[in-house]
């Protein structure tokens, strides 16, 4: 960060950024006071950050799910780790079995890949974590067993749900018990959903892939027609991987490799640094335009060439070459909007959260049914529903991400972090929303790494979305003349309402502060909830 923190109230927002030595940031209030319980109770950001994710399986089922994958990035105090926990394809899926169809399935049993959330709670409390997991678990049984008032945005979003994959197998009977999804402020309980979870503390997650739990899905699977197995559960890893990271700011961000997008950020901030950006305002034409043109040359890249690691046709690192960003600013022109092609480069649904603690650990993690609440199935008496990841493989023959068996779909779901320039944490943060996560990463870094702006004001900023070719989604916060100038330099502008369209994602952002204290804002767009104590 080359820049002092600004605390100013920027944008149209209510909100402060609030300050603490522990901090959690989440996208539902009862969620973020869970990971808060845990470090009041002598548990540290990993403690706190498990506790909020299984409390958001729960509290927030229209983002993700026992049945949901994750990532998640670790400060433990001296060095970055990061965990991929997204899970495989059933070993019956070769591109045969989908011969016919144009495109993946959306829903149903053949939208689901093995889920991979439950093995990095347990991955992470084994690793870092300071409190058993029946402890860690206690708040999202207690809010699944004895009810919790649904807030007003996943209320919405629930009823949306309900109307979409109400006849998909078992749906209605986990999330429409009486008919009908609850109404905002309503207390909902999910019983079944706390036995599982119970269940899951106490063999630590053995239940799940190799257990009683295991056996539900894989009969249930088999009863509705689906591919997934006992041995396709039972073969589930998690990951722990080397992270990809780019020099910006003065700083660095890192993202987790494919087979998540989050190479896109560090591709698009790449080409930034070569453009000089920060020559001119945050929210000045000039900026948004450049900001906007890499992000399309990042996305052409991501569609083309991303996949699981072990499937891709080169190093992903070879898209962040020196020479290769290069290639790729010297395409932009910086007075007109350009439709872009990928580029070859030499061989050389989601919910989000983050924890931070007193010792200094802190924790992105992020984990996600796909696409709200995901497949549709969930298997009866357990409340666990399953994630549509499978939805992320393509059928074209010949492309590095067509589907296979034993294989890790594109991902879009992805957390961040940051380093200073002495390689000490800056920021934990992440910005949940399908095609926007990317995109939301690089207005989050060069909004607060570039322009000094404290987390909540880079989250109530006006935000911008590439959609595809020249084609742009903004908020119609942004100044009317801006909007203006950016379509006479050739940018297809829509406009759309930040609190009706859930289209511009949602962000949740701990900054640390240099005296060792931590700065958090969350999304102003959410339920959301930021704490400090």
């Amino acid at each position: 960060m080359t820049q002092p923190i600004d605390y100013n109230v920027a944008y149209p927002s209510l909100r402060p950024a609030v300050i603490g030595r522990n901090a959690v940031a989440t996208s539902q209030p009862l969620a973020a006071q869970a990971g808060i319980r845990m470090l009041q109770q002598g548990g540290n950001a990993v403690d706190a950050a498990i506790a909020t994710a299984m409390a958001l399986t729960v509290l927030e089922p229209t983002g993700c799910g026992i049945g949901s994958d994750a990532f998640a990035i670790v400060w433990d105090g001296k060095k970055l780790h990061a965990l991929n926990a997204s899970g495989r394809s059933p070993q019956a899926w070769t591109p045969e079995y989908f011969a016919g169809l144009d495109e993946m399935p959306l829903y149903g049993w053949d939208a689901v890949t093995v889920p991979g959330a439950v093995s990095a709670w347990v991955e992470l409390a084994k690793k870092f974590g300071s409190l058993p997991l029946t402890t860690l678990a206690q708040p999202a049984i207690e809010y699944a067993r004895d009810g919790f008032p649904v807030s007003p945005l996943i209320g919405q979003l629930w009823q949306r749900g309900v109307d979409k994959l109400g006849d998909k197998p078992g749906f209605s009977a986990c999330f429409a018990p009486e008919g009908r999804a609850p109404s905002i402020g309503e207390i909902f309980r999910n019983p079944d959903q706390a036995r599982t979870l119970a269940l899951i503390a106490e063999t630590e997650g053995e239940a799940f892939y190799r257990g009683e739990l295991a056996r539900k899905i894989a009969d249930f699977s088999a009863e509705c027609g689906g591919t997934m197995t006992l041995e396709d559960l039972a073969a589930h890893q998690p990951q722990w991987v080397e992270m990809l990271s780019q020099p910006f700011a003065g700083g660095s961000v890192h993202e987790l490799p494919p087979n998540g997008q989050g190479i896109a950020t560090l591709i698009a901030l790449g080409i930034l640094e070569k453009l000089n950006i920060g020559e001119h305002p945050v929210d000045s034409i000039e900026t948004l335009h450049l900001s906007i043109e890499a992000m399309k040359l990042a996305l052409a890249d991501l569609d083309q060439h991303i996949s699981d690691p072990d499937t891709m046709f080169f190093d992903a690192k070879h898209l962040l070459g020196d020479e290769y960003l290069q290639q790729r600013a010297d395409l932009i022109n910086r007075q007109q909007a350009s439709d872009f092609a990928y580029g070859s480069p030499r061989q050389s649904g989601t919910v989000y959260l983050t924890s931070a603690d007193a010792s200094g650990m802190m924790v992105s993690f992020i984990q996600s049914n796909y696409m709200g609440f995901g497949s549709g199935v969930v298997i009866p008496g357990t409340g666990i529903s399953m994630q549509n990841r499978g939805n992320g493989f393509v059928l074209t023959e010949g492309h590095a991400n067509r589907v296979a068996p034993g294989k890790r779909p594109f991902h879009t779901i992805i957390p961040a972090f940051a380093l200073d320039a002495d390689g000490q944490p800056l920021m934990s943060f992440g910005l949940m929303g399908g095609p926007m996560q990317a995109q939301g990463h690089l207005q989050m870094a060069l909004r607060i790494m570039k322009y000094g702006q404290n987390p909540q004001a880079a989250i109530d900023a006006p935000r911008w979305r590439v959609i595809s070719g020249r084609k742009v989604s903004m908020e119609s916060t942004f100044d009317r003349n801006t909007l203006a100038a950016l379509r006479a330099m050739g940018h297809v502008i829509e406009v759309e309402d930040p609190l009706l369209g859930y289209n511009f994602g949602g962000a949740q952002v701990i900054v640390r502060h240099p005296q060792g204290h931590y700065i958090a804002g969350t999304e102003s767009r959410k339920d959301g909830q930021a704490l400090v104590f």
